[in-house]
């Protein structure tokens, strides 16, 4: 680390001395849709005499330096049509473009932003994005398309099956995934329990998964980063378009409030299939809603604000006697500045929500539990040179956590109300990001990150002897509950711990020839929050909690290496990646933990370590009719908890076994072998059809492997943790959308779309039980399965 800021120190004033010494000028704007306004992210601009280039950021800015002279400037971007221009550079000069869309290019797969030449030159990897078009093309169940199930059939993403909410990548758990809309943060990404995501695919602009390489301005967690953007807006005129589903239904609406100068954008999803329970005779409900919303002003040329929200709840209930509900709600006000023609700016203040409640009235009690977060974002992009750009900034997030509230539904109820001890944090980082092309053939991406997180006092904390919340019994071999000596209230004014992280990013990549390259990276990241869940699936119910006096914060290190070739032009491109992901301090429960209403859930937690590593491979087609892709991950992920150091207590030492005797297990997301292949077919202007087929090794669980009688009791015993496996998961998808040739002649176009999950009605296993069969008094193992066949029929329309 001392070695690493010098360096950078001599290359930026090298390149500020080389700059000085020629007569250069900038050339910048934006780049947006010609039909809409709506700006582009990663629109290529090249200069192809100079071979050099820049993409546009997030808000569809550029910003390139040259030498004085005249150029032929190439913009592209798939699915629009090319503009070359020649421009003379004489002066600083801001050019706006608009892009035209491509009328046989609109619905074509892009899984990345761009795969020309230039791709495979910046140091960026382990990134992939998927297009809104082809988030639609992908069949789900139920025919609701969904940004969280179409990145499962990207190399290294898995979930723990079908209903299953959250997401695993490379790896990883679901709570390592930093999740992010329009910049605020999304603490759960699904509705219904795992069946649907949270995301309107229709309010949608850009979706991007960060697997490694991950830039200095992301943090706070180790496995992932998806960073969503919503849409801003069309601010030329009115539009609307939305569908009609077999379980759901959404609009989307937009349009100009000053035409070319600001915008809106409002869109509404909910679900309906509950309200044909009655007609069954069922009193039970489950339904989910959500609404998007964004409105953007151009002040003038270098100053945009824009505010957006999302609110969502799910509610599930059995005879008004049980009532669950839960979701997220976000806000954002941004303000976009250019300070000059090379620096952009952008400052954001963001507040987010997530609620979760329990409403029991067979108990006579509430529960209302959530966590809030108020984040101060401010970013800056320096576009130095033609050669150098540096991204830098500071951010602050402060955490208040509400663990749970009981209340008495009514007085009669005999319930004491009773508040979970809420607890507070604070995180702050300062970061500098440098992408620097060093020469023709060699990039490299270089940068540092510095997190800093203070738990905040609360009103109880329980003192334990010799600091331990978790004893050892040597004699049962077994971890049990420390009995806490005092409990002392430090108050809100005070820190009872911090934690100070360098996190240093560093990726290069060396153009092999002008098709192909390899390219590396090291990432380092710090996680202060932690999901309290024993289960394979995130749930409503489960607990987030900030590093502490007791849980220290999660550390990793991961190693990438790639081999990237473009073929035929691009038509076929090839990814091949292996990763290596070393995680200090993930937490681990001691056998029998209790997560739920825990007001001392450092009693049950151990600090462990984790492993991943393995092989990715992605081969796609990009171009033409038949168009789609075939990713395979070869992986192996792994936790331990050893024992800690031997503890002397009355004059004896004691060893202790460690959780699974210390050895290395399976994580519940360990997934050997996961396969998936995507293919899409415009046949005409009218049909077009889609597929997916899906192949996972079983989830690691626990069977029984032996049983025992205890006072006329049949009690299984497990073996070691995750040691079995469910049987291999897959699943075939098809879908087929008619778009109607009166269309063309209608200003109200609308389309079919025809699905069938899972076609050959495989019964995927999502758990096997074990029972004794009453008949024959031999044990037996039933299976659990979700969903068979599912047909389904949505039409989408727009206007």
């Amino acid at each position: 680390m001392k070695v690493l800021l010098p360096i950078l120190i001599i290359l930026f004033l090298s390149l500020s001395h080389t700059i000085q010494g020629q007569q250069k000028y900038t050339l910048s704007g934006t780049i947006s849709e010609v039909s809409s306004n709506e700006t582009l992210i990663g629109v290529t601009v090249a200069i192809p005499e100079l071979k050099t280039g820049v993409t546009t950021n997030e808000y569809g800015f550029y910003s390139i330096t040259l030498p004085e002279g005249t150029y032929a400037v190439l913009i592209s971007y798939l699915g629009f049509e090319d503009i070359t221009q020649q421009i003379t550079l004489t002066e600083n000069r801001r050019i706006d473009f608009l892009l035209i869309e491509e009328a046989e290019q609109l619905e074509e797969v892009v899984v990345t932003e761009n795969v020309e030449k230039m791709d495979i030159r910046k140091p960026q990897m382990s990134v992939n994005t998927l297009s809104v078009g082809t988030i639609k093309k992908i069949p789900v169940i139920l025919g609701e398309a969904d940004v969280i199930k179409s990145i499962l059939l990207l190399p290294g993403v898995t979930n723990a099956g079908e209903g299953a909410s959250g997401f695993n990548v490379r790896g990883g758990a679901a709570d390592q995934n930093l999740i992010l809309l329009d910049e605020a943060i999304i603490f759960n990404s699904s509705h219904l329990f795992g069946f649907f995501s949270v995301f309107n695919p229709d309010a949608i602009k850009d979706v991007k998964l960060y697997k490694g390489g991950i830039p200095a301005r992301y943090g706070g967690r180790v496995s992932s980063v998806l960073d969503i953007f919503q849409k801003e807006g069309n601010s030329k005129e009115f539009k609307m378009n939305g569908g009609i589903g077999a379980v759901a239904s959404r609009l989307l609406l937009e349009g100009p409030i000053k035409k070319d100068k600001a915008a809106f954008l409002i869109g509404g999803r909910a679900s309906y299939a509950h309200l044909f329970l009655p007609l069954f005779d069922v009193d039970n409900t489950a339904y989910f809603y959500d609404l998007n919303t964004k409105f953007n002003y151009r002040l003038n040329e270098k100053n945009n604000i824009f505010l957006s929200g999302y609110f969502g709840r799910d509610v599930f209930g059995i005879n008004d006697s049980f009532v669950n509900t839960y979701g997220n709600a976000v806000g954002n006000f941004r303000w976009n500045h250019l300070f000059s023609d090379k620096l952009f700016s952008n400052l954001s203040l963001i507040y987010s929500d997530y609620y979760y409640g329990l409403k029991l009235d067979f108990v006579g009690f509430n529960w209302n539990s959530g966590i809030r977060n108020f984040n101060l974002k401010y970013d800056l992009k320096h576009y130095a040179t033609d050669k150098l750009q540096i991204n830098y900034g500071i951010n602050n997030v402060y955490y208040q956590f509400n663990p749970g509230k009981i209340e008495p539904s009514n007085s009669e109820s005999g319930i004491i109300e009773e508040q979970l001890i809420e607890k507070y944090a604070n995180e702050f980082a300062a970061y500098v990001d440098f992408e620097h092309r060093l020469s023709e053939n060699l990039s490299v991406g270089y940068g540092l990150r510095f997190s800093h997180f203070m738990r905040l006092g609360q009103d109880e904390l329980n003192v334990y002897a010799n600091n331990n919340p978790v004893t050892y019994d040597p004699f049962l071999l077994i971890y049990q509950e420390a009995d806490p000596i005092d409990v002392i209230n430090p108050g809100r004014g005070t820190t009872l711990s911090h934690f100070s992280n360098f996190e240093p990013r560093a990726s290069l990549s060396y153009t092999l020839n002008q098709s192909s390259s390899i390219k590396a990276s090291y990432t380092r990241l710090a996680q202060y929050l932690h999901l309290l869940s024993n289960t394979s699936s995130p749930t409503p119910l489960d607990v987030w909690t900030p590093s502490g006096p007791f849980t220290k914060p999660q550390l990793l290190d991961q190693y990438a290496f790639g081999y990237f070739k473009n073929i035929n032009d691009g038509n076929f491109s090839l990814e091949t990646e292996v990763f290596y992901k070393d995680v200090q301090n993930r937490i681990d429960y001691i056998d029998g933990a209790n997560l739920i209403a825990n007001n001392a859930i450092e009693q049950v937690i151990l600090n462990g370590e984790a492993r991943a590593y393995g092989l990715e491979f992605l081969l796609r087609k990009n171009e033409g009719k038949l168009q789609g892709w075939l990713a395979y991950t070869l992986s192996k992920s792994e936790q331990r908890t050893p024992g800690r150091a031997p503890v002397i207590d009355n004059g004896r030492s004691n060893v202790e076994t460690g959780i699974n005797f210390g050895n290395w297990y399976n994580t519940p997301y360990d997934k050997t072998h996961d396969i998936s292949l995507f293919i899409s077919y415009d046949l005409t202007d009218k049909w077009s059809f889609s597929g997916n087929f899906t192949y996972q090794t079983g989830q690691p669980t626990n069977y029984p492997v032996g049983q025992f009688e205890f006072q006329d009791l049949t009690v299984p015993y497990y073996g070691l943790r995750n040691s079995q496996r469910l049987p291999a998961y897959n699943r075939l998808d098809l879908s087929a959308t008619l778009k109607p040739k009166k269309n063309k002649n209608r200003k109200l176009k609308g389309e079919w779309v025809f699905s069938l999950y899972n076609v050959y009605n495989r019964r995927n296993a999502a758990s096997i039980n074990f029972r004794q069969n009453d008949d024959t008094g031999v044990n037996e193992a039933v299976r659990t399965s979700i969903f068979g066949i599912v047909p389904a029929v949505t039409y989408n329309f727009n206007l």
